[in-house]
């Protein structure tokens, strides 16, 4: 059961608590290691929190999901484990990530508690609002990353944040749109939004997004960024993201996957790289 348990937890989905230590690197505390060792402590608190969310997703959405067919083999919609331990242990891992959070700083505790409610409301009733509902995911991506500057007590530019939201509605219509292609007419069964979207709609979301996400970080590279770090490199960052866009939308298209970002930046190769690459480069920059 224990097992059971953390699968319903998703692991591979915590790579998304790594937006944490964005205010880490670009606040110049990367080479802080006190303040190193604080961001890795929230950044293991939240993947429990975020686990205990996952949970409780799976518990209010374990009948849809028995008509998928990838989330049909998840624990909790596949009977491996049963409705009441599942909410004792999402209780419990929630209970112990916000109790640690608030010991930890009470800002940080704030923030994870709102990201808590935030998803505590999306599961109960936002996830079948047209729109809002990807609005709402990208909103967590953004707490993550002021939760991460909260816990070092450092200001986080504008233009990460704007970035941040951005690339999280990239990421989230792509896959909306791929669960609507996968499903096909059983589509509106697994997800009552699903019945709003379609993949023209869709296209024309991912096309805004995309194009807003590649201006925004050009423009903080641009104007922001030579003022904060005394340096112009960050222009050489654009290449990096363009590339790791453009491949996304080739999985999307052409591969007609993109339904599993965190599984992507997994097994594409390609995308590990760049991203890879991103990190050293502006770290190069920043830092040396």
């Amino acid at each position: 059961m224990i097992k059971a348990i953390v699968v319903s937890m998703r692991p591979r989905q915590w790579l998304k608590n790594l937006f944490l230590f964005a205010a880490l690197l670009f606040s110049n505390n990367l080479v802080e290691l006190s303040r190193d060792l604080v961001v890795l402590e929230a950044f293991l608190l939240f993947c429990l929190l975020s686990g205990s969310v996952y949970i409780i997703n799976d518990i209010f959405d374990r009948k849809q999901d028995q008509d998928h067919p990838l989330k049909s083999q998840r624990p909790i919609s596949s009977g491996k484990i049963g409705v009441e331990k599942a909410v004792v242990a999402a209780t419990i891992l929630s209970l112990l990530a916000l109790t640690f959070s608030c010991l930890l700083d009470p800002g940080f505790g704030l923030v994870s508690l709102s990201y808590f409610l935030l998803n505590l409301v999306y599961s109960w009733k936002l996830k079948n609002v047209v729109i809002i509902d990807v609005m709402v995911v990208a909103l967590g991506f953004v707490l993550r990353v002021v939760a991460g500057a909260v816990v070092i007590r450092v200001e986080i530019s504008a233009w990460i944040l704007a970035c941040t939201i951005l690339l999280a509605l990239f990421l989230t219509l792509s896959k909306r749109r791929h669960e609507l292609v996968l499903l096909s007419e059983g589509a509106k069964g697994h997800r009552r939004t699903l019945a709003q979207y379609s993949p023209y709609f869709l296209d024309q979301m991912i096309g805004v997004v995309t194009a807003s996400t590649l201006m925004s970080y050009a423009l903080y590279t641009i104007s922001e960024a030579p003022h904060k770090f005394g340096t112009r490199g960050m222009i050489y960052t654009i290449p990096f993201v363009l590339y790791g866009i453009f491949r996304y939308l080739y999985l999307v298209y052409q591969k007609e996957e993109g339904g599993n970002p965190s599984q992507a930046l997994f097994v594409d190769w390609p995308l590990m790289v760049d991203v890879a690459l991103w990190v050293v480069v502006v770290t190069l920059v920043i830092y040396w």
